[in-house]
């Protein structure tokens, strides 16, 4: 038998050497992993603050259908995921702020792509539903308030799985992500690094603030939060996927989520940009601010619009 005389396959090449986004995602929305942190970001000016206006900027002017968003404070019990129906929800209230800064912000929800989210979930054997009750908590309305302060675009919510099974997470990202090629933006919001147990709460009850950094953040916050953004920045398509299950295992995960809901987000945003096509797209953390010493709210926008400004 002869030996093969055929060249070894090419490893793939580094991120920065795939296709360029413009040719691999043309006519994709980008998608957003945004940390929220605590309410008082709601009302305190931040970076963040700043980096979640100008995607809402960008966002009204590719003319958005609407946003479809999951957030980090809603799951279902069993097997089930619910989808927000609601033609008119309220707020849950929410401490240490301003009653002004959110209470007259009008809600616009938006019940036909909320149809059409449970209509694309059933079909993928998920035991997906409506819920015509749900009122809107500040994962969500605080992060549309400073996106979108004019006016809340139509807006869709999805629910965790109480299960916080992160492959199951994903799947829901990856089954809602065509949404992206009719021009609807998807967003995750929960946290880079957030551990209510491990935070220092003093500067916040006395002096209500948020940002006091009397001290560095712990160690374990600060490897976790590098491997998040070694994560998103580092990979795409697949690998994106593999890599972000892959740190709930990480050594420091349970120091810097001492439950899963705020990494869900993280999971859907993934499923959403982690496809075979989306390999070499662009992924950018513009913003990021510490709260509370170990709170640590990093802003993550992966993909970018076609045409014009860049995410």
């Amino acid at each position: 038998m002869g030996m093969d005389s055929s060249p070894p396959s090419a490893s793939p090449p580094p991120k920065n050497e795939w296709y360029t986004n413009e040719l691999t995602n043309a006519g994709l929305t980008p998608v957003h992993f945004f940390s929220h942190g605590s309410t008082m970001m709601l009302g305190e000016k931040s970076a963040s603050a700043d980096y979640w206006r100008k995607c809402g900027a960008e966002a009204l002017e590719r003319n958005i259908k609407g946003v479809v968003i999951m957030g980090a404070h809603w799951d279902c019990l069993g097997d089930k995921i619910q989808v927000a129906t609601n033609p008119q929800p309220a707020k849950s209230p929410v401490a240490y702020v301003d009653p002004d800064k959110y209470v007259n912000y009008k809600l616009n929800p938006d019940l036909p792509t909320a149809q059409r989210c449970i209509d694309m979930l059933t079909q993928e054997g998920f035991n997906a539903d409506g819920n015509a009750s749900f009122d809107w908590i500040h994962d969500v309305y605080l992060i549309l308030i400073h996106m979108f302060p004019n006016g809340c675009p139509p807006t869709t919510i999805i629910s965790m799985n109480a299960r916080y099974d992160p492959h199951y997470h994903m799947k829901v990202g990856a089954t809602l992500r065509p949404l992206r090629k009719d021009n609807y933006l998807l967003i995750g919001t929960g946290g880079a690094v957030h551990n209510l147990y491990r935070n220092l709460w003093a500067p916040m009850l006395r002096f209500r603030d948020n940002f006091a950094q009397e001290t560095p953040p712990e160690e374990w916050a600060l490897e976790f939060r590098q491997a998040v953004e070694d994560v998103i920045l580092k990979t795409s398509g697949p690998q994106l996927r593999r890599a972000m299950t892959r740190l709930m295992k990480h050594p420091r995960f349970r120091d810097a989520h001492a439950t899963d809901d705020h990494f869900m987000a993280a999971m859907f945003v993934a499923g959403a940009t982690g496809d075979v096509e989306d390999l070499g797209a662009s992924a950018v953390m513009p913003a990021e601010d510490w709260e509370l010493t170990n709170m640590c709210n990093s802003q993550f926008t992966l993909g970018a619009w076609s045409k014009g400004i860049t995410a």
